[in-house]
């Protein structure tokens, strides 16, 4: 049923290929594979439930059946693309929050790299893989996964940042098709402007905690203390006591004093 209805309601959307699993281990895995295969730009890898997806910082995570939309899509670079690698996180991320936004009358913020709040709590999470050959990038997958329903939120003992599901926030029952049909029309109309002013601006304005005072840990474990100031062209955040800090296994969390 559930692949039916992304056929009909896709159809206006330019895919290279669709590829749906009731069940999968990771549909990151899954697109990665494909592109080795004879996958086409713009390629979808949907699943119902994912067991052992993964975010960032090699953090696992599970998709239930029938609670979330968790998805892959499979982007063979231009130009443009191949310079703006460390972008496209920031890219998906403005697609989703522009489709929440304009859709589902919200206001999410991007916190910084990856993931999307509303009212504070993560709701959505993105993570994008690279295939590379030599020191350019073959293909992009571009993996997001989206808390639908209250059922994808996991217990509060498992969550490194409070979460929430669309349909607890909207109180009312969310269409995941409507939400994915949303999320790759906007990533259409943004995808151009990867790298331009315009689309770094766009980001920069949902950024989560601008002007407050937030601690990010990096993946050595220091610990950075600073106020958000904004995003610096290159996607990397800028803080008032660093200029740039760059993508990596960071958490950004308000800190607490």
């Amino acid at each position: 049923m559930y692949e039916v209805k992304l056929l009909t309601a896709l159809r206006d959307i330019p895919l290279g290929g669709l590829r749906y699993f009731e069940e999968v281990s990771s549909t990151n895995d899954i697109a990665l594979a494909w592109a080795q295969e004879d996958a086409r730009d713009f390629s979808l890898v949907i699943a119902n439930e994912q067991t052992t997806g993964r975010g960032r910082g090699g953090r696992g995570w599970q998709t239930p059946p029938d609670s979330a939309l968790a998805l892959s899509l499979l982007l063979l670079p231009k130009n443009r693309e191949n310079q703006n690698i460390s972008l496209l996180t920031g890219l998906g991320a403005l697609a989703l929050a522009t489709t929440l936004e304009e859709n589902y009358a919200l206001k999410p913020e991007i916190k910084w790299p990856n993931d999307i709040l509303i009212h504070g709590k993560k709701v959505a999470g993105i993570l994008v893989e690279v295939s590379w050959i030599g020191d350019v990038a073959k293909a992009i997958v571009l993996g997001m996964g989206v808390n639908i329903h209250a059922s994808a939120v996991p217990p509060e003992g498992e969550l490194h940042f409070p979460a929430t599901s669309l349909e607890e926030v909207l109180g009312k029952s969310v269409d995941r098709v409507e939400v994915l049909h949303g999320f790759l029309t906007a990533l259409l109309k943004w995808r151009p402007l990867l790298g331009r002013e315009e689309m770094v601006a766009a980001w920069g304005e949902k950024l989560a905690f601008r002007g407050k005072q937030v601690e990010i840990t990096g993946g050595d474990g220091q610990v950075i203390h600073g106020r958000v100031l904004g995003l610096n062209q290159d996607g990397s955040l800028h803080l008032d006591t660093v200029e740039s800090i760059h993508f990596g296994d960071v958490h950004l969390r308000p800190t607490q004093l």
